[in-house]
């Protein structure tokens, strides 16, 4: 399986601004500026933001995958992901899940989530160089 996506960028590293599309369209030309990255612009959105967004939904469907696999169905997975840039270099991801899920108990929940935050092929790729840290609640 091969993904892709495209960014394309004007000007200035400050001043220019970008764009970025996926392969499926759903991210498509989407603006991304200095101010989208490191201020508080909401007008676009940025590399960080987008590792963010991959790591939270690639953890939470491997969590669904490894609770099938023990018998259970989530009703509900939240996942937020926060991505720690600092230096020039993502330096942390942190996974907050929170789940509902019927007839589990704490501690297998716990053990499931934390199979998923180590074998999600996001956190496969980003493990050798980052921390990944992960809590986790049933609701």
């Amino acid at each position: 399986m091969s993904k892709y996506a495209n960014a394309e960028w004007r000007g200035t590293g400050k001043e220019g601004k970008g764009t970025l599309t996926t392969e499926t369209r759903f991210v498509q030309n989407t603006p991304f500026t200095y101010a989208t990255r490191f201020g508080e612009a909401k007008d676009g959105t940025n590399p960080e933001e987008l590792i963010a967004a991959a790591h939270a939904g690639c953890f939470s469907m491997k969590l669904s995958f490894v609770l099938n696999a023990e018998g259970f169905t989530a009703d509900l997975i939240e996942t937020k992901c926060d991505i720690t840039l600092a230096d020039g270099a993502i330096s942390k991801s942190h996974l907050a899940v929170k789940a509902k899920i019927p007839g589990i108990s704490k501690e297998k929940f716990e053990a499931c989530a934390k199979d998923a935050k180590e074998n999600c092929p996001i956190s496969k790729s980003l493990k050798s160089s980052i921390s990944i840290s992960m809590e986790a609640t049933l609701m």
